[in-house]
């Protein structure tokens, strides 16, 4: 069930649970960062935060047994399984502590602009090492109906060896989240067939035309996950007849190329599918409107991989 937050309960919620906060535009109208979890987004609006939020996960911590979801907007690097992943190190499944222990801080900051950054150091699923910087450029744009969250996701290789294709695969990946079941649907332009993939099992009886626009319903009972490629422009999530969000992934930097982001078996390799945008429903009653970023041929000191995304969220009354 969705739980209504206002920005100065998730404020306090994080002061509570001694997570520091920074906070871009007004905790009425605005976006709270979670520096301590994550570095995740929480976008409000009229004084409502309209991504998920989960209380007991952000006053309690990660541990080596379970991994809790706080729910937000998250950056985090893909591909999630293959033999490059990086969710599969230690054989599990598991978020790795490099990410859930980072340590994010304000590094610029002036009115409605702010940049966040963390050292990360990544371990593929073949043991490879991959010192990184992530780094989370955020502005926003914000009226009476409306805000427009512009994002730059950075992932800077910062090793002091070239890494090359084949010992590597690597891409900024957006996960933005929000609470789901019947009242909640994605809807984007119709799709051709090899533009939209399953990455689990078949999401073909979720998914059918609504007059101009394909949609995809997000109550379910098991997990699915849909890949869209670059001919995608758009996606955006419907809850309740109270909002809208919508999605855009920027032209990737010249020498980057969407990849394969699936969760799928680390012995396995990665398929010729980039993903450009994503849409994650999971029958705990969350789901994701995602964006990735792309990889280049090799990573060399300084390397950038960057990706810029616009994610509009627009009150049901503006329609």
């Amino acid at each position: 069930m969705a739980i209504k937050v206002t920005g100065e309960d998730l404020v306090d919620l994080m002061h509570r649970a001694n997570r520091r906060t920074c906070v871009v535009g007004s905790i009425e109208n605005g976006v709270i960062i979670g520096l301590d979890l994550e570095g995740r987004f929480f976008c409000v609006l009229h004084d409502q935060v309209l991504n998920k939020v989960v209380p007991s996960a952000i006053l309690n911590y990660t541990n080596k047994t379970k991994f809790l979801n706080p729910g937000g907007d998250v950056l985090w690097p893909a591909p999630e399984g293959t033999r490059f992943g990086y969710q599969y190190s230690t054989g599990e499944w598991r978020v790795p502590p490099a990410i859930t222990g980072a340590v994010w801080e304000v590094v610029a900051r002036e009115e409605n602009k702010t940049v966040l950054r963390a050292e990360i150091d990544l371990v593929n699923n073949r043991q490879i090492g991959i010192p990184c910087e992530f780094e989370r450029r955020i502005n926003i744009e914000c009226n009476a109906s409306s805000l427009v969250q512009n994002v730059t996701e950075v992932i800077r290789y910062i090793g002091d060896r070239t890494l090359y294709n084949g010992e590597y695969l690597l891409a900024p990946w957006s996960l933005c989240q929000f609470d789901s079941g019947t009242n909640g649907m994605v809807v984007m332009p119709p799709p051709q067939s090899s533009d939209i993939w399953d990455l689990y099992d078949s999401s073909a009886s979720k998914r059918k035309m609504i007059g101009d626009l394909y949609t995809v319903e997000t109550a379910t009972d098991r997990p699915f996950q849909i890949g869209l490629g670059a001919n995608i422009p758009w996606i955006e999530y419907v809850w309740q007849n109270q909002f809208r969000v919508r999605r855009y992934s920027g032209k990737l930097p010249n020498g980057q190329n969407h990849i394969d982001i699936s969760d799928a078996d680390p012995e396995q390799l990665p398929s010729e599918l980039g993903v450009n945008l994503s849409v994650y429903c999971d029958p705990s009653g969350f789901m994701e409107i995602e964006a990735c970023g792309g990889c280049p041929e090799s990573l060399e000191t300084g390397t950038e991989l960057c990706v810029s995304i616009v994610t509009e969220y627009l009150l049901e009354t503006n329609f």
